[in-house]
């Protein structure tokens, strides 16, 4: 064979790679060139912005209003001309939110950009999320002011009542008893607020997550995508040995948890070498068990227990406010697994986590 027949047979395997890819991945993903041209995109874009095979090779512009986001056109020459991967949330007019992630498609001969890569993961539920936090926090602060201005005036009256109880004199046991009945009111009255609070917090508020039954590849795809930049940055390998793809739990609360893990792991890598993270599933006669695996920097037997308490942080910890393993361990308690860490100092961690089948 000739070596140009070589070439050209080369060429068309990585062509046939390229579109078996674009027809697999579940993300919505488009190819545009360096002359603004869609030349590729997945079947998940075709659904999510109503694509057709008819736009293949149509300038961007003819096709921008499909994607429902004004400046898409600004930010993929931004991407052209600096080389630089942009990684944004944006809104599309149907009021979903999507991680957009544009990557540089770069000749490593010449060293030029030959065109862009877009990724958009629905993100959606997590902005919703997010602003049930926010929520959450502003009731929060409406409840610390209602305790302390509806308490407040008890409270000081049972202080108050108190002094003038010990001041009494026996002589004069009936004022004794008047000021014990106003004591007992003020406390009856400080249990009804306290009852009304804790009830309507109940009724009103209460955060619950539907279970369904998700594909677990797609869950960790979507948090993989989340922390790319992290990955990236860091030169992260990251492999998978999934035995167990459907599993039955929340969404949101899956998703957390593998979001939560799988960061750490990355925050705690070791000075010493590339971070590698194993994540796996398997089951048993009562449990889907996930394992994620790290060679970060592991965990002293001391903290083992504690690195799952609210607001605990390592010492050698650089950012993180120690709550992601607190409500990972909240979620499994409310859910009926567990959470579990196996770790040596200096040779990595792997937290193991059990869903009930």
């Amino acid at each position: 064979m000739h070596k140009s027949d070589q070439e050209i047979e080369k060429i068309l395997r990585l062509n046939d790679d390229l579109e078996n890819y674009f027809a697999n991945t579940i993300i919505p993903q488009l190819f545009v060139d360096a002359n603004l041209i869609l030349r590729k995109f997945t079947p998940p874009a075709m659904k999510q912005f109503t694509l057709k095979q008819e736009d293949l090779g149509k300038h961007i512009d003819d096709v921008k209003e499909n994607f429902r986001y004004p400046s898409i056109v600004e930010n993929i020459n931004q991407v052209i001309e600096s080389q630089m991967i942009l990684e944004k949330e944006v809104q599309t007019t149907d009021f979903r939110w999507f991680q957009m992630n544009i990557l540089p498609y770069i000749v490593k001969e010449t060293k030029e950009t030959n065109g862009v890569i877009i990724t958009f993961v629905d993100i959606t539920l997590r902005i919703n999320d997010l602003k049930d936090l926010e929520k959450l926090i502003a009731e929060h602060e409406n409840l610390l002011d209602t305790l302390s201005h509806d308490i407040k005036g008890p409270l000081t009256s049972l202080l108050l009542t108190i002094n003038q109880i010990k001041k009494i004199p026996p002589e004069k046991q009936h004022v004794g008893q008047a000021l014990l009945n106003i004591l007992e009111n003020s406390i009856g009255k400080m249990q009804v607020i306290i009852t009304e609070l804790v009830e309507s917090r109940k009724q009103e508020h209460e955060y619950r997550a539907e279970e369904e039954l998700l594909n677990f590849e797609h869950i960790l795809e979507d948090v993989r995508l989340v922390l790319a930049g992290e990955i990236t940055a860091l030169d992260v390998t990251i492999k998978s040995e999934i035995q167990v793809s459907q599993i039955t739990f929340s969404r949101r609360k899956l998703r957390s948890i593998i979001y939560n893990l799988i960061s750490n792991a990355i925050k705690f890598k070791s000075p010493d070498r590339q971070p590698e993270i194993l994540i796996t599933t398997i089951q048993d006669d009562e449990f889907i068990i996930i394992s994620v695996k790290d060679n970060g920097i592991g965990i002293s037997e001391a903290n083992q227990e504690a690195i799952f308490s609210k607001y605990f942080r390592a010492e050698n910890a650089i950012e993180g406010t120690g709550v992601g393993l607190y409500l990972v361990k909240e979620i499994m308690n409310n859910a009926g697994g567990t959470v579990a860490v196996s770790s040596e100092e200096g040779l990595g961690a792997e937290f193991t986590v059990k869903i009930k089948r």
